[in-house]
């Protein structure tokens, strides 16, 4: 049964319909500490009348065995920390978890160092786990006791399932685009070899650019503005007939523009240029992208973390591009 406003009875509504404090309906609910057994009766009642379900991520903070999720970042460093990405996914983990009292902790992972992962899981506060930017590595250290509740933002495994954004149908579609308008010599700053969603987007990009008999240009990048920056003139550099730049992300795809602006080049006319994530930004720059739903991809992680039922092995967010004037 639902509340009067359409949602899932919450352990609040049981204690609200019951007329007694959050703490003694939690009490009651878990059957552990006292409780009057007028408050007892009044709390089954309610939760009876209401279809309340106690929520497995609930039960662990009442047994102790968890108070918060833990978001693990890996990365070369702490820096990685700062990207925007990561702000939206803690934000996203932080509302899912408002509702069962669960709170947040982000931590970054070395890739030099990921036996990292298993000091901080061996805290037996962590209620689940949610990892972005996953490597194999990390997915074998994900401790047994956590089977069932973590979720991989990227690859997956049979213990640890995985959400993510379609990065390859993205970049083929991006390059379908820029074919289609004419380019034919199509350079692209990718991301760090050893992401796994960064992999697909540069098997994609080479694929298609093969099956139409075309070189691949490729400057390594690392998903920001500066890299771009400095990458658009290592592709000119490299090959100066260049027409097109696919950008791993949007910032690339920024820092790439600028670049060639100061350096008297023409947006799209001479070289077109395009992104991916289609950030706020992105819009006020004209910038051809396309969509990364990053809100919905780390809710829906998150939520099956909490709800611990089974799920996909992989789950797959569809991506759009998005039309503009810098391609």
């Amino acid at each position: 049964m639902t509340t009067a406003a359409g949602r899932p009875a919450t352990l609040d509504d049981v204690a609200r319909a019951a007329g007694v404090s959050r703490s003694t309906a939690s009490r009651v609910i878990a059957g552990t500490g006292f409780a009057s057994s007028t408050a007892r009766q009044r709390v089954r009642t309610a939760a009876d009348l209401l279809g309340y379900v106690p929520n497995p991520a609930a039960r662990a903070l009442v047994h102790g065995t968890g108070v918060r999720l833990l978001v693990a970042v890996a990365g070369t460093g702490p820096a990685v920390l700062d990207d925007p990405y990561v702000d939206q996914a803690v934000a996203a983990v932080a509302r899912a978890c408002a509702p069962h009292d669960l709170g947040v902790a982000v931590q970054w992972l070395p890739l030099d160092t990921p036996e990292r992962l298993i000091q901080l899981t061996d805290d037996r506060g962590v209620a689940g786990l949610v990892l972005l930017n996953t490597t194999a590595s990390l997915l074998g250290l994900v401790p047994r006791r956590l089977h069932g509740r973590t979720v991989s933002i990227g690859i997956g495994s049979a213990a640890v399932p995985s959400v993510d954004i379609d990065n390859g149908g993205a970049t083929a579609t991006i390059v379908r685009h820029l074919y289609a308008s004419g380019r034919r010599r199509i350079a692209m700053v990718t991301g760090p070899r050893w992401l796994a969603c960064a992999t697909r987007s540069v098997r994609a990009y080479r694929g298609l650019l093969r099956d139409a008999g075309l070189p691949a240009r490729e400057v390594v990048g690392d998903f920001s503005a500066a890299r771009g920056h400095a990458a658009a003139r290592e592709v000119l550099r490299r090959w100066p007939d260049t027409d097109a730049i696919v950008g791993i992300s949007d910032a690339t795809a920024l820092g790439v523009i600028g670049r060639l602006r100061a350096d008297g080049v023409r947006v799209p006319d001479d070289v077109a240029v395009t992104g991916f994530d289609d950030i706020p930004l992105a819009s006020t720059a004209a910038l051809t992208t396309a969509s990364h739903p990053v809100r919905q991809i780390i809710t829906t992680a998150a939520t099956m973390v909490l709800e611990q039922r089974p799920a996909p092995a992989t789950t797959v967010f569809p991506s759009t591009l998005v039309r503009r004037g810098s391609a």
